[in-house]
């Protein structure tokens, strides 16, 4: 029997197992008539990195395999270190080069494994295996995950703080598929950098409630910039508890909270002034204080004014870093339910903010509406997070225009 005539073209199957440089695909040469027995590849293909010898290969440099002599092709390169992260790559139309997209780590041991086809279409297999030199320079890219381990609210955004700034879009590209979230159930979400040195990762809605969400980093050893290496980072857990949601409606001068999407109490309350309304939005619960002393001068109000004030405030659940709590106050019940009276915080009676305060737990999600003040900040003022659509989201991240699938891919959780 006659070998079937060879396709000189990549099935879209094999271009995501080199591109994604993971899984095995239904079309994998296993099912070609000759697998059972592969030749040995080795005279069928070269490699630019030293294998043996006690060589190191230099990290800054791309892999480079490519298929000598006519007639052969190759068709599958995968490649892993010991950590098990893979190196994307690109196989060019006629299977004569692959060539690496992702940098490599320093000082790491690379497997790769080459599957080949001859003339008469049987394939051929190589594992060849190199060590990857030390950086000349000791400088580290370190990366900070937050909040501290513990149960969050669904609305907690995930944060990462870099050790030195990020400016160029190739540097934050090799950070951002560094550094991964995971959440179970999974859900779709992404990377959002605030600043250079800065970014938070949220899903397209909130977390799912009672979820586990983890994020770690893959980027020790990884070139990120000229002189600039990535250093290693503490891995992260969080969960979230039940989906608390307390929304408040400035017009109406209540709020209502809702657990798990259920009403479970409705509360009178007051808020912001005219010339001191309280920021519409959602904002989520950044912690909680038995005692707080609230000074008019804090907010800018001059010291001596009508408007002075200098007062002791209890069940404080703050919500932005500029002072909007939602807290006790007492002097105002006669207007809660009835008049927007404070200087920007929602106030409710002690009973009601002592129920509120123990209800309620970081990353919870307080959201105002009908008032006539500003819209909260995204990033400026606390978790402004979600006040930010999904397709302005996606924009903060370095992978989203002109990225490659697999680019796209990594900004989609899976289960761990």
């Amino acid at each position: 029997m006659s070998p079937s005539p060879r396709v000189p073209t990549i099935t879209s199957c094999t271009l995501l197992l080199v591109t994604l440089g993971a899984g095995v695909t239904a079309c994998d040469s296993e099912g070609h008539p000759l697998s059972a027995r592969p030749y040995d590849a080795a005279e069928q293909i070269s490699f630019n990195a030293p294998v043996g010898n006690g060589k190191k290969a230099d990290p800054d440099k791309p892999l480079e395999i490519t298929a000598e002599g006519s007639g052969g092709r190759i068709t599958d390169v995968t490649a892993t270190d010991a950590a098990g992260r893979y190196v994307a790559g690109e196989l060019s139309a006629d299977g004569t080069r692959w060539h690496s997209t992702s940098p490599l780590a320093a000082g790491a041991r690379y497997t790769v494994r080459v599957s080949t086809e001859n003339g008469d279409g049987a394939p051929g297999r190589k594992v060849l295996a190199f060590d990857t030199g030390r950086p000349t320079t000791k400088k580290r890219l370190g990366v900070k995950f937050g909040p501290d381990a513990g149960t969050y609210g669904v609305g907690q955004p995930v944060t990462a703080e870099l050790s030195a700034p990020l400016r160029g879009k190739a540097a934050r590209k090799v950070v951002e598929r560094a550094l991964k979230v995971v959440s179970q159930p999974a859900v779709e979400g992404a990377w959002h950098w605030v600043d250079a040195k800065t970014l938070h990762y949220r899903p397209r809605e909130y977390w799912p409630a009672h979820a586990t969400i983890r994020a770690y980093s893959n980027l020790s050893g990884i070139k990120v910039a000229e002189r600039l290496w990535g250093g290693k980072a503490k891995p992260l857990k969080l969960t979230t508890g039940d989906r608390v949601e307390a929304v408040t409606d400035a017009a109406a001068h209540s709020m209502a909270v809702r657990r798990n999407g259920k009403v479970i109490k409705r509360i009178p309350i007051t808020t912001g002034k005219p010339g001191f309304e309280t920021r519409n939005g959602v904002k989520v619960v950044l912690g909680k204080e038995y005692f707080v002393r609230m000074r008019g001068t804090s907010i800018g109000i001059a010291e001596g004014s009508a408007e002075d004030y200098d007062l002791p405030v209890y069940y404080a659940t703050r919500v932005t870093w500029s002072g909007e709590y939602v807290h006790a106050a007492p002097w105002s019940t006669g207007s809660q339910g009835s008049a927007n009276v404070s200087h920007g915080c929602t106030g409710m009676s002690t009973a009601n903010a002592a129920w509120f305060f123990k209800t309620v737990r970081p990353g919870d999600i307080v959201k105002v509406v009908n008032s006539e003040g500003d819209m909260m900040t995204p990033f400026d003022n606390g978790f402004g997070d979600w006040n930010l659509d999904w397709q302005k989201w996606q924009k903060g991240s370095a992978l989203v225009e002109g990225s490659r699938p697999e680019d796209r891919a990594r900004l989609s959780p899976v289960s761990a």
